[in-house]
């Protein structure tokens, strides 16, 4: 890879980044608004809302919403993005692996998508432009590396 190339990379990595943080939330919080507010076709698709307090979909539901949010906003990021992998992980092995073994055959894509992109958030932190930088002094900081240890020269 040429040098301007990798240098280009190198630049916009922390912005993707952070670009791919905001997308996966809002696409998340989308998922619970639909099935809490009946909006964005509804729950499931299928119009409506779930019922307050039903195991486990209001549950997911609120998850989806609130961690979205979060994860969209870079505010409590680590955590939120924890629970949201948690959750998805529930909800691929509860509802979808059981009727078959791949993802493509289950209809659980969109679970395990979700889950594997919030572990990778959960593990690579906010990143630029989050909120958690701003009231956090930077949660996501990178650790410097240590200066070379200099050994005294024998003149």
């Amino acid at each position: 890879m040429s040098a301007p190339v990798s240098a280009l990379i190198q630049r916009s990595a922390p912005h993707v980044h952070a670009l791919f943080r905001i997308v996966v939330g809002l696409l998340f919080a989308c998922h619970g608004a639909s099935s809490l507010f009946g909006v964005l076709g509804g729950a499931m698709g299928q119009g409506g809302t779930i019922p307050t307090g039903t195991w486990p979909g209001w549950y997911a539901a609120v998850i989806q919403l609130a961690g979205g949010i979060l994860v969209m906003l870079g505010l409590g990021t680590r955590p939120a993005a924890f629970i949201s992998s948690g959750s998805m992980a529930y909800a691929y092995f509860s509802m979808h692996q059981g009727s078959a073994l791949w993802p493509i055959q289950n209809g659980g894509e969109a679970a395990a998508m979700f889950c594997w992109a919030f572990l990778l958030i959960f593990f690579s932190g906010p990143g630029t432009w989050a909120l958690d930088r701003v009231f956090f002094g930077g949660e996501d900081r990178q650790e410097q590396a240590p200066a070379a240890r200099q050994e005294p020269s024998a003149a």
